[in-house]
């Protein structure tokens, strides 16, 4: 296994342990698991960015690594929009959409590998990964603040209004990114 894919699988590590951090009962909500998972998150995220830099300079590019890397940032993404779910900062139907059209591409995916063709990221794709990582991150500043300020009103109205505003725009961008995907691959779908 080359480096690339061994950070894409310590992403998928660390993104369980993360998922861990914001929903362990003990734990749950308390300022040190939520920076702690915040930090996890941050180091996860560093991954994705490492493994399709050092996969590109090295040109270690694989099959596997093409499959693996999505996979990856979803465990990632909807691991931690389940945990948000759980500590009720996101509603559910929103998750519902986010895991749906993230099961739907990933079934295409293994349709197509099955088929011997690997289906890559496509922009509009990776334009909805950085909305979704941009907007936990948002999330988890906004949480940690409120533990920091409590009370105060800023913080309140960043969370009332900016965590629903974002998450609109995190689930408009992440439907429209797969009706794209299923409309480039509509050819591959025709062969079911």
């Amino acid at each position: 296994m080359n480096i690339p894919n061994m950070l894409t699988v310590s992403r998928m590590i660390l993104a369980f342990i993360c998922v861990a951090l914001i929903t362990w009962h003990p734990l749950a909500g308390g300022i040190v698991s939520l920076v702690g998972a915040f930090i996890l998150f941050l180091i996860a995220s560093l991954t994705d960015l490492l493994d399709g830099l050092i996969a590109r300079k090295q040109g270690c590019i694989s099959d596997l690594g093409k499959l693996l890397d999505p996979i990856a940032d979803k465990i990632l993404i909807l691991g931690v929009f389940l945990a948000f779910l759980v500590l009720e900062i996101v509603n559910v139907w929103m998750v519902i959409v986010i895991m749906m059209r993230e099961f739907v591409i990933t079934g295409l995916r293994l349709f197509a590998l099955n088929r011997g063709i690997v289906l890559e990221a496509r922009k509009f794709g990776k334009h909805k990964t950085f909305s979704q990582v941009l907007g936990i991150n948002y999330i988890f500043i906004i949480l940690i603040l409120g533990k920091l300020l409590p009370g105060n009103s800023t913080v309140e109205l960043f969370y009332d209004a900016g965590i629903p505003f974002l998450m609109w725009y995190i689930v408009i961008i992440t439907a429209g990114s797969g009706l794209h995907y299923l409309w480039v691959n509509r050819k591959i779908i025709k062969n079911f």
